[in-house]
């Protein structure tokens, strides 16, 4: 669909791009990867024409249409939500307002007979065929679909978008270019403005519904759940992994290893040849050979080995001061906005040591009680105790704006460091993409992201026992989400992560607090029991919808039968006709999908295998058959529904 060839970007002299080619196929998932810098948002801009390359072409087939969603873009606060979204189908009200010109010049004419006449009577069932293809009357559900998926209430259609959040009103960009379904989807960085559930909502999307799609994102689940192909940008070049990206990140490191191995190799080479040389350079008998040795060096192509990845680095923070046994407690605390209610009756108790996270759609409370335990926010009703000696260290997306612009960066950690961790500043600085000149850049320099970081490290090495991080992993890669991860797992104080990046979360928090519905409520275990849990207490909850139904007792049964009783023979024969198939349906979606759930089984089973590890088109019938598991899921929760609808009194 997109062939990309020979490409070559340049900047003042420096190289981003060096002559690279590939090409995106047809309901390709590409994870575009590699670090901060290196070019993965620019190549996005190429690819969908709002940037030119110094050389080389990107060539589309003419009718190919690409959607693009860039990390920022100015907004539009004109409309509803509901408008706004409803741009994504001009094109269908455009057509349908062609078909109508059309219908009112038949209904103007008279000459019945005319070839014209007829044209006009084929245009408009052309038009009205391919409007009826495009969903062109049903695309209001559709709309609605999208919207509740990426967390928007139906009570939000009709508010004005001026009054929502920057976050909130991506979405609905986000929105538009899904509903828009074109060839070729460009996404950077789409999980940003997303809550888990959101994200959930996204990855089977594209899963099960866009066409190709090429995205950059350091939510390492995320990508893991959406791509089956990586193209790892390194040193201007592009290497094109068939495979999902956390099988690319061990051929990645076999691929390093075989480039060390042949860097040494060459370094020998050169240094024996070069030894060549200085030892028989003034001998008139070996004049040839030292020229042909000279010409030799000239020639080799250096070899060029990746960047060391500095996840690797293992941080020690200086220990939290010993704070009170409980540093958080609630005891039936509430909070409104005038006639809202944003949560009521929250009562937990936070231990020392604690680390937990803070997950749910946004706008259900978390940070307003985040607020609340700085004391920023005092107008709730309730008891909310901090502990003895608790020492709070916040970050929030503004704590970048708090910085002093006139120091550098390495003065700026330089100032809050002690002890020993002095010694490794610059080491910390490199870990979170700070090495070499970019320590002595001023702040007032630095990007949005490059301050956001920064932040993020002087917060991390003041001396405070209760840490709270407001979505701390946003414009981090994956390589500092590794640092910050390592380092505060070995932290000694308490954490409270607010956060949607399921993979930061996991291994790092014990405990999950869930808001949602007014409701704060607590699960113990990390973030994937969480998800377990709320998965099959859905599942749970629809089951016993459906077996209640023809359980019903007392009065209600008699009811029942009594409304029965009122139907003719026949109409019950029908009844009961329709109800045995729908049975039916339900039993062999079921059957379909464990079946699909025993294959998915047995093929991890051969791929925690050396042989099946390496067999990549394993990975691509895995990848397959979790598409089909989903639709199948879909199908089995739809005739479940069909079938609650028939038995239902």
């Amino acid at each position: 669909m997109i062939s990309v060839d020979g490409l070559s970007v340049e900047f003042g002299g420096f190289t981003l791009f060096d002559n690279i080619s590939f090409v995106v196929n047809k309901k390709d998932r590409i994870a575009l990867v590699g670090k901060n810098g290196a070019g993965k948002s620019t190549l996005l801009k190429i690819l969908a024409g709002l940037q030119t390359p110094t050389s080389g072409t990107v060539s589309a087939p003419k009718e190919t249409t690409i959607g693009y969603l860039p990390q920022h873009m100015r907004l539009v606060d004109e409309r509803t939500v509901r408008e706004e979204a409803e741009r994504a189908f001009d094109h269908i009200h455009e057509m349908e307002a062609e078909i109508d010109r059309l219908n009112l010049q038949l209904a103007e004419r008279t000459d019945y007979e005319s070839e014209a006449y007829h044209k006009l009577i084929d245009q408009v069932t052309r038009l009205s065929e391919r409007f009826q293809m495009m969903g062109g009357n049903n695309y209001h559900a559709e709309l609605e679909r999208t919207l509740v998926g990426l967390g928007f209430r139906r009570e939000d259609f009709d508010r004005p978008t001026s009054e929502f959040s920057g976050g909130w009103r991506m979405r609905i960009e986000l929105a538009k270019l899904l509903l828009r379904r074109p060839d070729v989807l460009l996404l950077d960085e789409p999980t940003n403005h997303l809550d888990i559930e959101s994200i959930q909502w996204l990855e089977s999307f594209i899963s099960t519904r866009a066409n190709a799609v090429i995205l950059v994102s350091h939510d390492r689940a995320f990508i893991d759940n959406t791509t089956s192909r990586t193209i790892e940008i390194e040193l201007g070049k592009i290497y094109d992994y068939k495979v999902k990206y956390s099988e690319y990140v061990k051929l990645r490191e076999e691929r390093r290893e075989q480039q060390l191995r042949a860097y040494e190799n060459q370094r020998k080479m050169l240094a024996d040849t070069e030894a060549f040389i200085e030892r028989f350079r003034y001998k008139a008998t070996k004049a040839v050979q030292v020229q042909s040795r000279i010409s030799q060096l000239e020639k080799v192509e250096r070899i060029e080995v990746d960047e060391v990845d500095s996840s690797l680095l293992r941080l020690k923070f200086p220990p939290a001061p010993r704070s009170g046994s409980y540093p958080v407690i609630c005891e039936e605390v509430a909070k409104r906005y005038g006639d809202h209610l944003v949560f009521e009756h929250v009562t937990f108790t936070i231990n020392r040591g604690d680390k937990v996270a803070f997950v749910g759609r946004n706008g259900e409370g978390k940070s307003t009680l985040v607020k609340c335990i700085m004391g920023e926010i005092s107008d709730y009703t309730g008891r909310l105790q901090l502990g003895h000696n608790v020492k709070i260290g916040y970050f929030a997306q503004n704590q970048a704006q708090l910085l002093d612009e006139n120091l550098t960066v390495f003065e700026t950690i330089d100032n809050v460091a002690q002890g020993d961790i002095r010694l490794k500043i610059c080491d910390i600085l490199g870990a979170f993409m700070f090495g070499g000149e970019a320590s002595d850049k001023k702040v007032k320099v630095l990007s949005g992201g490059e301050r956001t970081r920064l932040a993020m490290i002087r917060l991390l090495l003041e001396p405070v026992n209760l840490l709270i991080l407001d979505e701390p992993t946003n414009h981090l890669d994956m390589r500092s989400k590794d640092v910050l991860k390592d380092a505060l797992k070995e932290f000694d104080g308490t954490v409270i992560v607010v956060s949607h990046d399921r993979e930061f979360l996991d291994g790092l928090v014990d405990k999950v607090y869930e808001f949602g519905g007014g409701r704060v409520v607590e699960h113990l275990g990390g973030i994937y029991d969480f998800l377990e849990r709320k998965k099959m207490d859905n599942l749970r909850e629809l089951e016993r919808a459906t077996q209640s139904l023809p359980a019903a007792g007392g009065r209600e049964e008699e009811e029942a039968r009594a409304s029965s009783s009122k139907l003719s023979y026949e109409a019950r024969k029908e009844q009961g006709k329709a109800v045995r198939k729908a049975e039916k349906a339900v039993a062999e979606a079921e059957a379909r999908v464990g079946e699909l759930e025993r294959s998915i089984a047995a093929i991890e089973e051969d791929l925690s295998t050396p042989e099946g590890a390496s067999d990549t088109s394993l990975y691509t019938r895995y990848s397959d058959l979790k598409k089909e598991l989903s639709a199948a899921m879909d199908l089995w929760t739809e005739r479940v529904m069909e079938l609650e609808g028939l038995t239902s009194p």
